[in-house]
């Protein structure tokens, strides 16, 4: 089918928008391919450092005649999502060895789990972790040893920042290798009722951790539709994966051949071949687009989009929120996977998963099949499903219908005709309300604020039974030059509760919400940031607030006058300790949350 009309145009208003800095961007890349620094390149001493520790694959890089694939590796054994990782290096080294080829790990990047330091001090280094990785990426990769490169991460931060990172240096072709979601466990419901009983203070810690470490068990990505699986379902989007990779379970002979897959596809994609695909012009408007239209269509993580922009501008492109609600207009949401509805990762995997949904997409004319990915037959090959056949991969047709219509619908038959991300806007500033996952009788919200600088206050003022009214709880001086942006994933529950009880509840914040974002209606993101002079910083306890999806409002019901003539509050003290004030100057030069929040990018001029 055509490609529909606003597709089309949203795409056209990113290219035009982006021309000058693609442009210059893809330059750079065409430069760094014809004189940058590679093994040609290197002085003897320079070569020999490189190889001098690479035992068996010590004549072929010495020699120069074969790829080497430098491996940037996000493994550590606390994060449960990359703990297989440990030992994919030295099976990645046996399988290009298979074909003549060589890897090397070119560098480890830091990898810090959003679920261990929700809530707590760490998660005010999160968003920054992010730039922290892509810097560590180009270190990994500057040594010049690399005529490939191969993404070891999977989650919040960590596929961003290798993003970011690789795509400065985007004459290389790259894959992202994932590891797959841990097997399900305790029902995703049942964990819910329990964090609630525990916010009511009707159970205790002993049966609140039980319950968590009955949903949190094993090896493998958390099951819970996040940012960690938005990210995996926006490479199969952007045809950045081996087709079909992104949600196999770890520890498995298919996970293993996929992992295969990718090292003799980096080779067979690399600059040497009749088949060079290199990073920089397989992320283009239109993979940025796709990405963007997989997140709605799944009801994907509320952090994306921060990250999109990140990534976009990476590659000389310039995306913002305006193109995201344009798009979220038009594109249905196809998925119900938790926190949208009751099945995980897995269920929606064997419903159909990332080939149903590029399948019915794709024949809607909702995405773009013309892209440059890293799979031969392009676009068309992530519209299948992989299995074993006896040892070898073998891609099939994407089932229709999906095998669990309560999970995953057609374009044709959504759950909802839009994609649920809007852009909210007014006398508060510009901010984003996820619909998806909240009932749309409460898609309009007006009532008194109460105004508080962290989730610590919100929750004490819940326990003290503060809040038990009609209330839109303001939490401000979170955004990225204030502490970091950090998740306030830590106030659902409680929230969660006020609206059980019957109450108009809402959240209004420059803050990041979790990719858990659940049912409670919620403006965040919400820029400029309080501590950058945005309005946010105006509101007073009691002044009455409207948010509306259904108009796109965000505003405070305040006499423009009397409201033009307040003072912004006063910002708290900046904190330290947990390392929060090594990341201080990350702090000052960053951007606003809708260019993505990043000061790396804002300080290079990109």
């Amino acid at each position: 089918m055509a490609l529909h009309v606003e597709v089309e145009a949203v795409t056209a208003r990113i290219v035009a928008r982006s021309a000058p800095t693609r442009s210059a961007y893809l330059d750079l890349i065409a430069r760094e391919r014809d004189t940058g620094v590679d093994r040609p390149n290197l002085s003897c001493g320079n070569l020999a450092h490189g190889f001098a520790a690479s035992g068996d694959d010590k004549a072929a890089i010495r020699g120069g005649t074969a790829m080497n694939i430098g491996i940037v590796t996000a493994f550590n054994d606390m994060l449960s999502a990359h703990q297989p990782y440990g030992r994919y290096p030295e099976q990645m080294k046996v399988f290009a060895r298979e074909i003549g080829v060589t890897a090397q790990v070119a560098g480890g990047v830091p990898a810090m789990c959003d679920g261990v330091t929700q809530g707590q001090r760490g998660m005010e280094l999160s968003l920054f972790s992010r730039d922290t990785i892509a810097l560590s990426t180009a270190v990994a990769l500057s040594h010049g040893m690399f005529e490939g490169a191969a993404l070891l991460g999977i989650c919040d931060k960590i596929v961003p920042g290798l993003l970011i990172g690789a795509l400065r240096f985007g004459h290389l072709p790259t894959i992202l290798i994932p590891a797959g979601p841990m097997p399900s466990g305790l029902a995703n419901k049942e964990k819910v009722r329990v964090r609630q009983l525990y916010a009511e203070g009707k159970v205790g810690r002993e049966e609140l951790l039980e319950a968590e470490a009955a949903s949190y068990h094993g090896a493998g990505t958390c099951t819970f539709y996040g940012t960690a699986n938005s990210n995996q379902m926006m490479m199969e989007m952007m045809g950045l994966h081996i087709p079909g990779a992104a949600f196999v379970n770890p520890g498995t002979k298919l996970r293993q051949e996929l992992t295969r897959a990718a090292v003799h596809r980096l080779a067979e994609i690399g600059w040497d071949g009749e088949d060079y695909r290199p990073l920089g012009l397989c992320i283009d408007e239109k993979a940025i687009v796709n990405a963007v239209i997989g997140l709605l269509a799944t009801g994907g993580s509320t952090n994306h989009a921060i990250h999109i922009p990140a990534i976009a501008r990476a590659a000389g492109i310039v995306i913002d929120w305006e193109d995201i609600d344009r798009l979220s207009a038009v594109v249905p949401l196809i998925a119900r996977v938790y926190p949208n509805g009751a099945g995980d990762t897995n269920h929606f995997h064997v419903a159909g998963g990332m080939a149903f949904v590029i399948d019915t997409l794709m024949d809607a004319g909702l995405m773009h099949g013309d892209l440059m990915t890293v799979a031969k037959g392009g676009m068309g090959d992530y519209a299948k499903e992989v299995a074993l056949d006896g040892e070898a991969l073998a891609w099939t047709d994407a089932p229709s219908p999906s095998r669990d219509t309560d999970m995953l619908r057609p374009a044709s038959d959504p759950f909802q005709p839009d994609g649920g991300m809007r852009l909210v806007r007014g006398n508060l500033g510009r901010g984003t309300f996820k619909t998806s996952a909240v009932d749309q009788s409460r898609w309009t919200i007006e009532a008194p604020a109460r105004c508080f600088d962290d989730q610590d206050q919100v929750n004490a003022a819940f326990k003290a039974g503060e809040l038990d009214r009609d209330v839109v709880v303001v939490v401000r001086f979170q955004g990225p030059r204030a502490n970091g942006m950090p998740e306030l994933h830590k106030l659902t529950p409680a929230l969660g509760v006020l609206q059980d009880r019957g109450h108009k509840v809402a959240l209004v914040t420059d803050g990041r919400m979790s990719g858990a974002s659940g049912k409670v209606p919620a403006a965040i993101h919400l820029t400029p940031e309080a501590l950058a002079g945005g309005p946010i910083a105006k509101l007073r306890d009691g002044d009455i607030v409207r948010l509306c999806a259904e108009t796109g409002a965000i505003e405070a019901l305040v006499d423009a006058g009397e409201w033009a003539a307040r003072e912004d509050a006063m910002p708290p003290p900046p904190q330290i300790g947990t390392g929060r004030e090594l990341f201080a100057f990350m702090r000052a030069g960053a951007d606003s949350a809708e260019a993505g929040g990043s000061a790396m990018l804002a300080l290079a001029g990109l």
